[in-house]
């Protein structure tokens, strides 16, 4: 078998050549880091996610090392992650109570069907889909998850029972009127976790936050409890954690439960290859790798496919660990593989002192969690740059706190195609005279009232030229004829046309037409290529000669000048171009 072939079937081959010693050194310090990075974000997620919190270190072995031999960056490290447990929460609990054996069986079954629709769209070469999915969708959703995130947690951090399931302004109304159930020591725990990860965060950024919280919270919970006893504080705790490897497990294939899961797999499907590319792009802006969207596809859908089988939920790429990992001073995919094996360990020496971590705790973890997903800079540069993008924003946001989030993410990519298609559809038509200023022959937009040629109107187009926005063209066109009909003559600057469809080129081909029988023409300046291959085509080339068509303003003025009329020529005060004041 080919190398090509070998690095097809398996990208592990392609980087594996680069691994030598101090690769290794380098890589292996990495591993480390992020498997003490992932173990409280596991079992936070897995919480979050309404699993047992085993499950969310499951999914940081598997699925990590499938990702990374599939995947195509060096850096990404997949796992568990907030938004993808946050929808897996709220489309699941709708099916079966949390943390059930039912629950978890649907959860896995999830992971598989998500994987496949992954795998399916990676082998479909479809990873320029993701570049649909603007980012202002994705903040606008992070934002709202990280509400959620808050609200599916205030039971555990005031020890008040409400309604699982709930939406978020439920959740809201309920807790306001049990208000007075709170447990104080239960909330005292998750304060004194929630300061002291402040604080580790802010002034200790060489240890990771979450362990030295979750060590406070721990503390402070198991004090509380000696001193005042287990009746008396009512402190719940997490509980021991089983044994450090996943158990084997199996989807539920059946069609009533393909049914159910289908609009949850698809929003979790979406998500985290939205998540999981746009981590891999971003680290690799820094470490100048490129990326295959197409591979990150399939390396996604197989650790969850795979994943699957050894009790993982959903999972994606990390930004958290994908940046540590990269900071660490990672040099190939085998950093997330080690990590994986590192994470067996260390779950192996302190699985039994979960059983101390109160679950108050783990919820003000959630809390500093939902707190860095809100991007305030970016929210305050969108609503400062576009109302369009802030309405987008503003629409996601909400629909994540009152629809389903598979809802919620279809919503917020419908409203950013229907933005774009908005701007696309009025493209910027710029009525174009000679620069008198330059010696050169450069050109710029009209102002009012400055004359312009009576015999010929130069236009340039700032956009596609498509059925979404022929309309548009077609009524600037006729704006014009009407006031100018003796401008028989168009000049169009086409270089900032990128493309025409057929709509496009039938509206060229009769305005084409339409002038040559008033006795002008249509002519381009700076056609690119894609626009010239469908005018030039078989199909319009009669209407477009290609002789109508130039590679200088120079060439276009010159020929189309000594197409003009003489008679208004002798009569005209514009004198714009060069060879109208040689005329006498």
């Amino acid at each position: 078998m080919s190398a090509t072939w070998l690095e097809r079937l398996l990208p592990a081959a392609h980087w594996w050549r680069v691994v030598d010693r101090d690769s290794l050194r380098a890589d292996l310090a990495a591993g480390a880091v992020g498997a003490i990075v992932v173990l409280p974000q596991g079992i936070a997620f897995a919480t979050l996610a309404g699993l047992p919190p085993q499950y969310g270190l499951y999914a940081a072995m598997v699925p990590v090392v499938v990702a990374a031999l599939w995947g195509s960056s060096r850096h990404l490290v997949s796992g568990p992650t907030n938004a993808i447990s946050l929808v897996v929460f709220a489309t699941m609990a709708q099916l079966a109570e949390p943390g059930s054996a039912q629950y978890v069986s649907l959860v896995i079954t999830l992971s598989f069907v998500v994987g496949l629709i992954q795998l399916a769209m990676g082998l479909a070469r479809l990873g320029v889909l993701v570049n649909f999915i603007s980012h202002t969708v994705v903040v606008g959703f992070t934002a709202g998850a990280a509400a959620l995130i808050v609200a599916s947690q205030i039971r555990n951090f005031f020890g008040v029972e409400l309604p699982a399931g709930g939406s978020f302004f439920q959740t809201l109304l309920a807790f306001a009127a049990r208000a007075g159930e709170t447990e104080p020591y239960t909330v005292l725990v998750g304060t004194i976790t929630l300061a002291v990860g402040v604080a580790a965060r802010r002034w200790l950024p060489r240890l990771p936050f979450m362990i030295v919280a979750m060590v406070a919270g721990g503390i402070a919970g198991y004090a509380l409890t000696r001193w005042l006893g287990d009746a008396n504080a009512g402190i719940r705790m997490l509980g021991a954690l089983p044994g450090a490897l996943p158990e084997l497990s199996a989807p539920r294939l059946s069609l009533d439960t393909l049914r159910a899961l289908t609009g949850a797999a698809i929003a979790v499907s979406v998500l985290g290859l939205v998540e999981a590319v746009s981590i891999a792009r971003s680290i690799a802006l820094r470490s100048g790798q490129r990326i295959d969207g197409n591979q990150e596809f399939i390396g996604q859908g197989l650790s969850n496919v795979v994943g699957s089988f050894f009790s993982a939920y959903p999972s994606s790429g990390s930004f958290n660990r994908s940046g540590a990992n990269y900071e660490a001073g990672a040099k190939t995919p085998l950093a997330a593989v080690l990590s994986a094996a590192f994470l067996v360990l260390i779950v192996l020496a302190v699985a039994p002192l979960a059983a101390f971590i109160p679950i108050a705790s783990m919820a003000a973890i959630l809390f500093l969690v939902a707190w860095g997903l809100v991007d305030f800079h970016h929210i305050a540069t969108i609503a400062r740059a576009s109302r369009g993008e802030a309405g987008v924003l503003v629409a996601t946001f909400l629909a994540t706190l009152l629809l389903h989030l598979e809802v919620a993410v279809l919503l917020g990519i419908a409203l950013s195609l229907l933005l774009y298609l908005r701007r696309t559809s009025r493209p910027a038509l710029r009525s174009m005279v000679p620069d008198a200023a330059s010696a050169l022959r450069k050109f710029r937009e009209r102002r009012a009232g400055e004359p312009e040629c009576p015999q010929l109107q130069i236009l340039r187009i700032e956009g596609s030229l498509y059925f979404g926005a022929a309309d548009h063209v077609a009524e600037y066109l006729g704006q014009v004829e009407e006031r100018r009909p003796a401008q028989k003559h168009l000049l169009v600057f086409a270089r900032s046309m990128n493309f025409v469809d057929i709509a496009g080129a039938g509206l060229l081909a009769r305005e084409a037409a339409h002038r040559h029988a008033r006795g002008g023409g249509l002519y381009f300046h700076g056609l690119r290529e894609s626009a010239a291959s469908m005018l030039h085509g078989t199909a319009f080339a009669s209407h477009f000669p290609r002789e109508a068509s130039f590679a200088t303003k120079r060439e276009a003025i010159g020929a189309i000048f000594d197409r003009l009329d003489r008679s208004v020529c002798a009569t005209c005060q514009a004198r714009i171009f060069e060879e109208c004041r040689r005329l006498p």
